[in-house]
Protein backbone atom coordinates (compact mmCIF):
# COMPACT_ATOMS: atom_id res chain seq x y z
CA UNK A 1 0.00 0.00 0.00
CA UNK A 2 3.29 2.11 0.29
CA UNK A 3 3.53 2.63 -3.27
CA UNK A 4 0.22 4.04 -3.73
CA UNK A 5 1.55 7.04 -2.02
CA UNK A 6 4.86 7.33 -4.25
CA UNK A 7 2.78 7.26 -7.10
CA UNK A 8 0.13 9.53 -6.05
CA UNK A 9 2.96 12.03 -5.17
CA UNK A 10 4.74 11.56 -8.01
CA UNK A 11 1.49 12.22 -10.48
CA UNK A 12 1.10 15.68 -7.81
CA UNK A 13 4.59 16.79 -8.78
CA UNK A 14 3.70 16.04 -12.35
CA UNK A 15 0.95 18.65 -11.86
CA UNK A 16 3.17 20.78 -10.00
CA UNK A 17 5.87 21.08 -12.79
CA UNK A 18 2.73 21.47 -15.24
CA UNK A 19 1.44 24.15 -13.58
CA UNK A 20 4.93 25.90 -13.45
CA UNK A 21 5.44 25.73 -16.83
CA UNK A 22 2.17 27.47 -17.55
CA UNK A 23 2.78 29.85 -14.93
CA UNK A 24 5.93 30.63 -16.40
CA UNK A 25 4.55 30.63 -19.82
CA UNK A 26 1.48 32.96 -19.35
CA UNK A 27 2.85 35.17 -16.64
CA UNK A 28 6.70 35.19 -16.24
CA UNK A 29 7.44 35.72 -19.44
CA UNK A 30 5.43 38.76 -19.94
CA UNK A 31 5.98 40.46 -16.25
CA UNK A 32 7.10 43.79 -18.01
CA UNK A 33 4.70 43.67 -20.28
CA UNK A 34 1.56 44.65 -17.95
CA UNK A 35 -0.08 47.72 -18.27
CA UNK A 36 -2.30 48.99 -15.15
CA UNK A 37 -5.50 46.78 -16.56
CA UNK A 38 -3.75 44.00 -16.05
CA UNK A 39 -3.42 42.84 -19.62
CA UNK A 40 -0.43 42.67 -22.23
CA UNK A 41 -0.70 42.41 -25.50
CA UNK A 42 2.04 40.25 -27.71
CA UNK A 43 2.02 41.12 -31.48
CA UNK A 44 3.73 38.72 -32.91
CA UNK A 45 1.25 35.99 -31.81
CA UNK A 46 -1.83 38.52 -31.55
CA UNK A 47 -2.51 36.84 -28.10
CA UNK A 48 -3.56 39.17 -24.91
CA UNK A 49 -2.21 37.82 -21.65
CA UNK A 50 -3.77 38.55 -18.26
CA UNK A 51 -2.07 38.95 -14.92
CA UNK A 52 -4.57 37.14 -12.74
CA UNK A 53 -4.05 33.60 -14.43
CA UNK A 54 -0.26 33.79 -13.13
CA UNK A 55 -1.54 34.31 -9.96
CA UNK A 56 -3.77 31.01 -10.61
CA UNK A 57 -1.04 29.30 -12.00
CA UNK A 58 1.83 29.97 -9.53
CA UNK A 59 -0.98 29.20 -6.54
CA UNK A 60 -1.66 25.46 -8.62
CA UNK A 61 1.57 24.94 -9.01
CA UNK A 62 2.73 25.41 -4.84
CA UNK A 63 -0.25 23.45 -4.01
CA UNK A 64 0.38 20.81 -5.92
CA UNK A 65 4.49 20.61 -5.17
CA UNK A 66 3.41 21.33 -1.41
CA UNK A 67 1.32 18.72 -1.12
CA UNK A 68 3.82 16.13 -2.74
CA UNK A 69 6.57 16.76 -0.84
CA UNK A 70 4.50 16.38 2.26
CA UNK A 71 3.38 13.18 0.97
CA UNK A 72 7.31 12.30 -0.04
CA UNK A 73 9.12 13.53 3.21
CA UNK A 74 6.44 12.62 6.28
CA UNK A 75 6.40 9.09 6.88
CA UNK A 76 3.48 7.62 9.03
CA UNK A 77 4.86 5.96 11.93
Amino acid sequence: MRWIKYVFAFCLAGLGLASAMLYYDSYWRWRDCFNEEGRCFDPVSQNVYLEQAGLAWGVLAGLFLATALILLLFRRQ
